[in-house]
């Protein structure tokens, strides 16, 4: 047998990161700042900041079809079209080409480029707290976090001061405050409900959103237009994305190496060394095998993508795929499970309007299950709301209105009413039977197994989602507003774009995957750091603690590097 030493030579670098979201734009960046020769890969195409942008200087007219999604964008993507419309397109994938198989009904949205759905994203960042970290301890769903927030308190700030995070400071213990940029400016309608709110509730707290869009100028970034076409991606990095801010970070290292069209099949194990020693790549265009090399690995496909890839990379060792003889790679499936809040209009403030399009609303943070006062019988953790007040616009009332000349010109060029929305995100438990998995017949256009996805809420779920109506209801009707409607659009799992777990993080090797450092228990040169790793879902949005523990793993990690322990 001849080996090919050149090509391994050529091959092998200090650190391979898979995937380049939010995650892996964190540990590119980070391996390459600490002097590590990384190689990033990505199995989507590549995207260059601004170059690549090709919607996000259009006016609604420059669409074919005003924004709106075709009958066969609907037919085609019937998943992805529920999230893009033509503006935005072009940043996710196509269900056609991209299968998978529902066992219970699961929307898996996803954006295959560099960048992944860090372009995308809804950029709301709050930090977790010990109400959340100890809270599998307490109530015995789940098991045990094996970090606390004292852990990870240092690593958010470092992540804020980089990424640029705008928010208001409210001295709240079970949401900690960052390291924040001056705030967005409530309109005159959010104002009056915050003022309502402190006033009528006592422990509620209406503040603004917290955000990854720029106030101010920040780490050579311009701030934030107020365009509001985010989705877009932005030629001003005025929002934080792997390809506006940690890509950029890493490529100035002269350490990093993209390969964008990159499939990771699976990642290589050695029994002798117990290590990883590489990855199985398939080039997305030509299907051709290749095989790279390195002495540490961070799996960042997104909680789904990295469970397939662990499920797929078995070998005598692992004969159920890397890290998983305990049946634990691809359970406790979570999402944040939303479609659920109020409505309502409000009569005064006729002489008062606002300015812009915020890319952000405001934020109730979690008052139920605090403490003793706020306990409930009918169901544990809570729930968090985000919302915001506006004015109707012509669109929506003058599109069916009956009218001619400047009469009606005018009309329609009046404000309308004020009105509020307030929709709720609720914390899904860790459910065993919420998982994903290979199929064992059908295989993707790479010869992959396809992954096949269970998830439903339960009855925790199902009875907060009352609460979350009622209260929503409750906080508007006691401020003044009036036609105050409840609803509840029948969530599907996934539908949120947060789903987590199923590579979860725990002090016993038997009942979890990686252990507090975000390593594999089983080996130790596999770092997972993105949503997977996450014990338990809280009621925020989860990517700022993805980047916090992806910022911690990856100094771990090259420390352990210089010790000689990976």
């Amino acid at each position: 047998m001849h080996l090919n030493i050149k090509v391994t030579q050529q091959n092998t670098y200090d650190a391979i990161v898979i995937g380049s979201g939010i995650s892996g734009g964190w540990a590119a960046k980070e391996l390459c700042e600490k002097g590590l020769k990384t190689l990033v890969l990505e199995r989507g195409r590549n995207v260059e900041h601004v170059k690549d942008y090709v919607t996000t200087m259009l006016n609604p007219w420059d669409f074919k079809h005003g924004l709106n999604n075709t009958e066969k964008d609907k037919a085609e993507d019937p998943i992805q079209s529920t999230v893009y419309d033509e503006g935005s397109r072009h940043f996710f994938v196509r269900d056609k080409e991209n299968p998978y198989i529902q066992e219970k009904p699961f929307s898996w949205i996803r954006g295959y480029q560099v960048g992944g759905r860090s372009l995308t994203w809804g950029r709301q960042c709050y930090r977790l707290s010990d109400l959340d970290f100890e809270a599998n301890q307490k109530d015995g769903h789940g098991v045990d976090w094996p970090i606390r927030y004292k852990d990870i308190a240092p690593w958010y700030d470092y992540v804020e001061h980089f990424a640029g995070i705008s928010g208001q400071a409210e001295g709240l213990s079970h949401l900690p405050d960052g390291q924040f940029l001056p705030p967005m400016e409530f309109n005159c309608l959010e104002q009056h409900f915050r003022d309502q709110v402190k006033k009528r509730f006592d422990g509620r707290c209406v503040t603004m959103g917290r955000v990854a869009n720029l106030t101010k100028g920040w780490n050579g970034r311009i701030p934030c237009q107020h365009r509001n076409l985010c989705s877009r991606g932005c030629p001003y990095g005025g929002y934080f994305s792997s390809n506006a801010a940690t890509l950029p970070a890493a490529m100035a290292t002269g350490n990093f190496t993209l390969r964008p069209f990159s499939v990771v099949s699976a990642i290589i194990y050695d029994k002798d060394k117990k290590r990883a020693t590489g990855v199985r790549v398939i080039d997305a265009e030509t299907k051709e095998v290749f095989e790279y090399y390195a002495r540490v690995i961070f799996l960042n496909a997104s909680t789904i993508g990295s469970s397939l890839v662990l499920l797929n990379s078995t070998s005598a060792a692992f004969p159920d795929g890397l890290g998983n003889n305990n049946d634990l790679v691809g359970r406790h499936l979570m999402d944040h499970h939303f479609k659920v809040g109020a409505m309502a209009d409000y009569t005064g403030l006729q002489d008062k309007y606002y300015v812009g399009r915020r890319p952000t609303g405001i934020y109730i943070p979690r008052f139920r299950n605090i403490n003793a006062d706020t306990q409930r019988k009918d169901y544990i953790r809570g729930f968090g709301f985000q919302g915001y007040g506006e004015r109707e616009a012509w669109m929506d009332t003058g599109l069916t209105a009956d009218g001619f000349g400047k009469d009606f010109k005018n009309k329609l060029a009046a404000p309308g009413k004020w009105a509020m929305w307030l929709g709720a995100w609720g914390e899904t438990l860790p459910y065993a039977d919420n998982r994903v998995t290979l199929d064992k017949i059908q295989k993707d256009q790479w010869g992959l197994p396809l992954a096949k996805i269970s998830f439903e809420i339960h009855e925790n779920e199902k009875a907060m989602r009352k609460d979350m109506q009622h209260s929503a209801a409750e906080m508007l009707d006691n401020s003044g507003f009036t036609n105050v409607t409840g609803f509840d659009y029948n969530y599907v799992g996934g539908e949120c774009v947060h789903e987590m777990g199923t590579a979860r993080m725990g002090n016993d090797p038997k009942t979890s995957v990686l252990n507090g450092q975000n390593q594999l228990h089983d080996v130790k040169n596999v770092f997972i750091t993105d949503g997977s790793c996450m014990t338990s879902s809280a009621c925020q949005n989860p990517s700022l603690t993805y980047m916090a523990l992806t910022a911690r793993a990856c100094d771990y990690a090259v420390n352990e590097l210089k010790k000689g322990n990976l």
